[in-house]
């Protein structure tokens, strides 16, 4: 699969923050987070159905989700200085697009781990963002051996 020419400018010059700020990855991690987070609930909401019930569903991972996720994971220093909540929520997407880029992990394997670390009635909202954001920080905390230590 080898898009990691993609990173070739990147790679010049690795940093945290050059990960982290990337317009680009960004924009291509907003992508990735979404659809894995939709098909890791619709997994986790399947398996969970007392009906038997195969549940599908598309959802935007909020910018407050991902923010307090990057926040717990301690990863804030790959963002800019004095950013708010979108550009820390950029910043998670433009990490994980780099970890994909990277091949560090798959698609397959970011929706296996957030499956996994889902828990409660994700049909209460509330509980849902709760849960989101532990299994945001747990990948985030999972990827940190893949990352620039500067």
């Amino acid at each position: 699969m080898a898009y990691n020419f993609l990173l070739k400018d990147l790679n010049l010059n690795l940093t945290q923050r050059s990960i982290g700020t990337d317009k680009g990855l960004a924009k291509i991690g907003d992508g990735i987070v979404n659809f894995t987070y939709s098909v890791a609930k619709s997994i986790y909401l399947t398996r969970n159905n007392k009906n038997n019930k195969i549940i599908r569903t598309g959802k935007k991972v909020s910018k407050i989700i991902l923010a307090e996720a990057l926040k717990d994971a301690n990863l804030k220093s790959f963002s800019k200085n004095r950013a708010n909540a979108h550009d820390l929520a950029d910043t998670v997407e433009a990490i994980i697009a780099y970890i994909w880029f990277s091949e560090k992990m798959t698609i397959k394997e970011i929706i296996n781990f957030l499956t996994d670390s889902l828990t409660g009635d994700l049909y209460e909202r509330h509980i849902e963002i709760e849960s989101a954001k532990i299994a945001f920080t747990k990948l985030l905390n999972h990827i940190k051996k893949f990352l620039p230590e500067n």
